[in-house]
């Protein structure tokens, strides 16, 4: 008995030690690739941010003269980010709440999840050739700022449904026998329960798919084009799309001006600073809602 206890002790030590080793290693491999992703991006900003000045922000661009802008692909990026965010939240955040509260658990809500989960993983560039085959060749409407907006929504539709149900899924169940107890419909438990616990995981969902959007290259390329109207501020839904990652592309590996490297570090920069404010505007409602959750006098 006695080296039966022996042997089990040595086996939990051994097991312990294991288990530490291998946290560790997670940590040193974590850290590792913190440290390289955050030197990339320090590189990224301190080459353009050093270089800008206003102007760039809303001149033209000019492929002969120095000193052009970023102005109509910068107002673009964000315009179609807007048109796919309006088509694909309400329809991905209410495909989510259909697929985790009222979808019966059968075999063809099984194939549907299947779906979405393989559209998630499908390229972007698979999504421009659709809405290039849809909006140019079926349509006949060219590459436009449509056509990117509709596409991006595309795009974003299968993350934010995927996220919004597991986070629905993930609002434990005592809650909603709560809400029930006291009389409360299943919408009402839904709209005033479960969304706002799962408000943070939703948020998250949204925010990943309009970071993916903005800085998406290959679908506008396909749908949108690389031009610009010609105009600042083209509210025109036929104009061309063209986006500011599409001309950082455009004008880092076919740009004739001379300050086509200086115009690259510049919008690179300016593309990694929008994409933080993204991130973290999206966080924006979960902080002032706990702000006010902490204020909130116990009774």
């Amino acid at each position: 008995m006695e080296a039966a206890a022996g042997k089990n002790i040595k086996k939990r030590k051994a097991r312990y030690t294991l288990d530490k080793l291998f946290t560790g290693l997670l940590w040193v491999v974590m850290i590792a690739i913190f440290a390289v992703i955050f030197a990339m991006l320090f590189k990224i900003m301190a080459k353009g941010l050093m270089l800008l000045t206003p102007d760039f922000f809303w001149k033209l661009p000019d492929d002969i003269e120095v000193g052009g802008g970023i102005g109509p692909y910068l107002f673009n990026s964000f315009y179609v980010l807007i048109i796919s965010l309006i088509i694909s939240i309400p329809i991905g955040v209410g495909s989510g709440i259909y697929l985790a509260e009222y979808a019966p658990q059968n075999r063809f809500t099984e194939f549907i999840r299947t779906c979405v989960e393989s559209l998630a993983s499908v390229p972007s560039i698979v999504f421009g050739v659709f809405g290039y085959m849809l909006f140019v060749d079926t349509f006949q409407v060219g590459q436009t700022i449509l056509g990117a907006g509709v596409t991006l929504a595309l795009l974003n539709l299968p993350v934010i449904a995927r996220v919004t149900e597991e986070a629905i899924q993930s609002v434990p169940r005592e809650l909603r026998e709560a809400s029930y107890a006291m009389g409360a419909t299943k919408s009402i438990t839904i709209n005033r329960v479960v969304i706002p616990a799962a408000l943070s995981g939703i948020l998250t969902g949204i925010s990943l798919a309009a970071c993916r959007a903005f800085g998406e290259s290959a679908i506008i390329l396909l749908a949108g084009g690389t031009n610009f109207s010609g105009a600042m501020g083209d509210f025109n839904l036929t104009s061309p799309g063209g986006t500011l990652p599409v001309y950082l592309w455009y004008i880092q590996s076919t740009g004739l001006v001379a300050d086509a490297s200086q115009i690259a570090d510049k919008s690179a920069a300016i593309l990694v600073v929008i994409v933080l404010g993204i991130s973290l505007l999206t966080r924006v409602p979960i902080w002032i809602r706990d702000n006010s959750m902490k204020r909130r006098p116990s009774k």
